[in-house]
């Protein structure tokens, strides 16, 4: 894989398309509802970390795949296998899945999760490490560590989930395992907008080329404030915003939207 083009990316374990800066993952195996394996944990890991580098991707869509999104680690090619590990091969395992959740969090590119049908256990994980979640209001997502006697803290959940739904519904969740409603998830901030199945995929792609067509360095600086900032005081905060707004004020793209707007034109942004 060349680190700065990945438009002819071809992963093994997960389907991948390319169009205008846009690119598009599918998980497979939509006769289990895509569930994630060993194998496929660890190429979304690789794919995330390599698209830090990538300069041809501006925003990432992870789809849902037949109706369904996905259906967490898989019962007989990843939860069979954990109950035979020893210590170390279980750290090495979590530390792999935590790893995934780091790489979309610092990729520097808006992550867009369409979700249809099914969304539960790290699947759920997946959407909520998203930067933008739309879903059908057939969604049913639900983090159901608690089911398989683990804590719900998976993946950064007790850590992502209060932040997006606030700190009591997050435990209602975590602690139950229930579904949470696409209604749900739409009121209480999970998801920015319900949508019918067959226009699911169309509003997360055009949504995802809003933004590819946006000033994407300051999308990326943009992303870092935002998982930077969680653990940050307010003077930190405006201080490090302010030097990333400083950063921005000397791309070519700032300098496009001022002459831009002094001609009335629609900028054109390239991302520097």
């Amino acid at each position: 894989m060349n680190s700065t083009q990945m438009a002819e990316y071809q992963p093994t374990h997960f389907s991948w398309q390319y169009h205008q800066g846009v690119a598009t993952i599918q998980l497979l195996g939509a006769e289990r509802k895509n569930p994630l394996t060993f194998e496929s944990y660890a190429e979304l890991r690789d794919c995330f970390r390599a698209l830090a580098y990538a300069e041809d991707v501006s925003v990432v869509i992870i789809a849902s795949n037949e109706g369904n999104f996905c259906s967490g680690g898989d019962v007989h090619d990843i939860i069979g296998p954990l109950v035979k590990m020893d210590m170390k091969g279980l750290l090495a395992f979590t530390r792999m899945t935590g790893d995934l959740v780091k790489a979309m969090l610092h990729c520097g590119k808006p992550v867009i999760a369409a979700v249809d049908g099914i969304c539960v256990g790290a699947g759920a994980i997946l959407a909520m490490a998203a930067d933008l979640r739309l879903a059908t209001p057939a969604a049913k997502t639900a983090f159901l560590f608690t089911r398989v006697g683990l804590a719900g803290c998976d993946m950064g959940a007790c850590a992502i989930l209060p932040r997006l739904i606030g700190q009591g519904r997050a435990a209602e969740l975590l602690y139950t395992g229930r579904s949470m409603s696409a209604e749900e998830g739409l009121g209480w901030g999970f998801y920015n907008s319900l949508h019918e199945p067959d226009e699911l995929l169309a509003a997360a792609g055009t949504l995802a080329s809003r933004i590819a067509d946006g000033p994407n360095f300051a999308h990326m600086m943009t992303k870092t404030q935002l998982n930077h900032e969680w653990s940050m005081a307010l003077e930190q905060a405006i201080e490090a915003e302010a030097q990333a707004q400083a950063i921005c004020m000397q791309t070519g793209d700032f300098e496009r939207a001022y002459h831009a707007f002094v001609t009335k034109k629609k900028p054109i942004f390239e991302g520097n």
